[in-house]
């Protein structure tokens, strides 16, 4: 039905999703009353087979098979909710410096843009709210005089507020407080946009909707994800936003890169630094532990798991990647992938491509999300960040076929070779 709803597998616009998703429910049904949940968890994009059901699904699924029922512990109140919100909030406070950096999907920098965010709160209980301001540093403009030095000039921009609403019905969050990690839903990428606009062409945008020499976002993107990850040593962040147009292919992925300004370390530690291979830090075998929730501030979760994975590139550029996924109740799941690299890029067989950034950074994401909708599946968004090379976080942020954002999973791993 899919495929026949959405032509040449064109992936829609998020809100164009959920008018399909009403218009493909059977007219007999009630409407959903939890738009949060995949009824079908199991169709995730990971080409998995569970040694106990022999069907594919993604590892952290088969745990969730036996644990959902009695992690899920919300209060009627609403208190649960009320305290993550705070949570999220405290853990996002300060006044953030860093670098904001622009790739193409095929890990090409296109540009480095220096930003400084401010953040604070207002208001209590349930009606608690955030506030960010945005600081994006100017570039001379063409019409400064030769040989005089300035001060630098700062663009503000005031980003929407943040409340109990927002971040879980619009946004539908993902947090993990304790591991301090995040993702969100934007439905689209203005002020991503902005700070394209501002921190490249500063007083020389003349308002031209696509500006010779620099790539914007699209107006309508079919999805835009943030994930976050904190530092495992400083007080420093990744946020990573893929921004997949409107056919569901990678249109750019953005990064910034920030330090709270009480951290210890200078600003100028707040850059990826390149290396000439960028697959060389994800090499190898890794173990580690993962939890899975379901989105909204309520975010209960799902699964847990104790995982093992295994990387390993060949002379001819072949790339093999094993995952092993035990559930707390010692269900087994694996994963088979093979696949090739080019460049910055590793294509798996299965349609999912990891793109390799710099500073130990990799976003993955499906080939054609289109593909995915049109054949009634779901798919997910990656963020990985080695940050010292015996330490690494991922963080996925998994969609139903909907274009809604269902749950979110953090890993911790460490390097065993």
């Amino acid at each position: 039905m899919a495929g026949a709803l959405i032509p040449s597998c064109t992936l829609l616009h998020s809100s164009h999703l959920l008018n399909f998703r009403a218009r493909s429910r059977p007219s007999s049904a009630p409407p959903s009353t939890e738009p949060f949940i995949s009824s079908r968890p199991e169709k995730f994009g990971f080409q998995l087979l569970s040694s106990r059901s022999g069907r594919q699904c993604f590892p952290s699924v088969a745990a969730a098979e036996s644990t959902a029922t009695s992690n899920i512990l919300v209060g009627d109140d609403g208190s649960i909710s009320i305290d993550a919100l705070r949570r999220f909030f405290d853990l996002s406070s300060g006044k953030w410096n860093g670098s904001f950096y622009q790739f193409d999907g095929n890990g090409r920098m296109l540009q480095r843009v220096s930003t400084k965010l401010s953040v604070s709160t207002y208001g209590e209980d349930d009606l608690i709210s955030l506030i960010q301001t945005l600081y994006i540093k100017q570039p001379p403009s063409s019409t400064m005089v030769s040989g005089y030095d300035s001060e630098p000039e700062w663009l503000e921009y005031k980003i929407k507020e943040t409340n109990m609403l927002t971040v879980d019905k619009y946004q539908q969050i993902g947090f993990f407080p304790t591991e301090k990690a995040f993702s969100l839903r934007y439905q689209t990428a203005g002020m991503l946009e902005t700070v394209l606009r501002a921190g490249v062409l500063g007083e020389d945008d003349i308002g031209e909707e696509s500006p010779r020499n620099l790539k914007l976002p699209s107006r309508f993107p079919s999805v835009v994800c943030e994930n976050c990850l904190y530092s495992l040593k400083e007080d420093m962040r990744i946020r990573a936003f893929h921004i997949m147009d409107p056919k569901g292919v990678a249109d750019m992925l953005l990064i910034f890169l920030e330090q709270r300004d009480d951290a210890p370390s200078s600003i100028s530690s707040c850059s990826l630094q390149d290396v000439p291979d960028r697959i060389i830090p994800f090499l190898g075998k890794w173990k580690g532990h993962s939890i899975t929730k379901r989105s909204g501030v309520y975010g209960a979760t799902i699964a847990e798991a104790d995982t093992v994975a295994f990387l390993e590139l060949d002379e001819n550029g072949q790339v093999v990647q094993d995952i092993t996924s035990t559930s707390t109740n010692g269900s087994t799941a694996n994963i088979h992938w093979s696949g090739a690299v080019s460049g910055n890029i590793i294509k798996f067989d299965g349609g999912f491509q990891l793109t390799l950034l710099p500073g130990g950074v990799y976003m993955g994401f499906p080939c054609d999300i289109a593909k995915s909708v049109s054949q009634s599946q779901s798919f997910h968004l990656e963020l990985c960040w080695i940050e010292s090379p015996e330490k690494r976080q991922r963080l996925v942020r998994t969609y139903d076929m909907d274009g809604l954002a269902v749950s979110s999973t953090y890993f911790l791993e460490t390097r065993v070779y």
